[in-house]
């Protein structure tokens, strides 16, 4: 694997057992296409586990975001772009990453952006995102089986001066409230910072707790 990328997703297994999870050049030297690593010694030296799904004829698959399941399954989310799509779609492995099976898009076309996936305390995988098309801001779905499919886009916030946002991460609260942080751009267009949402997702019957 050559030029691998930042952005790294790391799963711990052990106490010097890891899985990560990160994107590379393609076969052409462009980027880009996520693969799964593993080291048994601490990190001292990794082996190739995986390349997840069929390498893109055009644009990219890359920064991938990934929850371990407590049934040991593990799903990952990734960001396409560059060429047709521009959303994010899901993968299962249950072999601890040696063989992965496609749930299909997780979101629709956001203008490309990477993904932020953790897992509720009631067990629904939460996504979140950077949203890149009007209006600009930040989003997220929930999924209660798995990644299989995903409810409507829960609105975090529309106020972005451009599409020059995101890049979340999040964290699920032991509270059930999930904070999801981002680069984010205003009042003016030259200004960047680093902002967050603590946000409550809505129950499972669709209600706002």
């Amino acid at each position: 694997i050559g030029k691998i990328c930042t952005r790294t997703d790391l799963i711990v297994l052990g106490p010097r057992d890891c899985l990560m999870f990160g994107s590379a050049a393609k076969a052409s030297d462009k980027e880009g296409r996520v693969f799964c690593a593993r080291t048994a010694d601490g990190g001292l030296r990794w082996k190739l586990v995986s390349r997840i799904g069929p390498e893109p004829a055009a644009g990219y698959a890359i920064m991938p975001s990934t929850v371990r399941l407590p049934s040991g399954a593990l799903v990952t989310t990734i960001r396409n772009g560059g060429g047709q799509r521009h959303s994010i779609d899901a993968w299962r492995s249950d072999d601890n990453g040696e063989h992965w099976t496609s749930l299909g898009d997780a979101t629709p076309d956001i203008g490309s952006n990477p993904p932020a996936l953790v897992q509720l305390k009631d067990g629904r995988l939460c996504l979140t995102y950077g949203y890149r098309r009007k209006p600009f801001g930040a989003r997220a779905r929930l999924s209660g089986d798995e990644g299989r499919t995903w409810g409507p886009e829960i609105l975090l916030r529309d106020d972005g001066l451009s599409g020059d946002l995101g890049y979340p991460r999040s964290v699920a609260r032991p509270d059930g409230k999930v904070l999801t942080v981002y680069y984010f751009n205003g009042p003016r267009d030259e200004d960047r910072t680093i902002q967050g949402t603590l946000w409550t997702p809505p129950a499972r019957d669709g209600t706002q707790r």
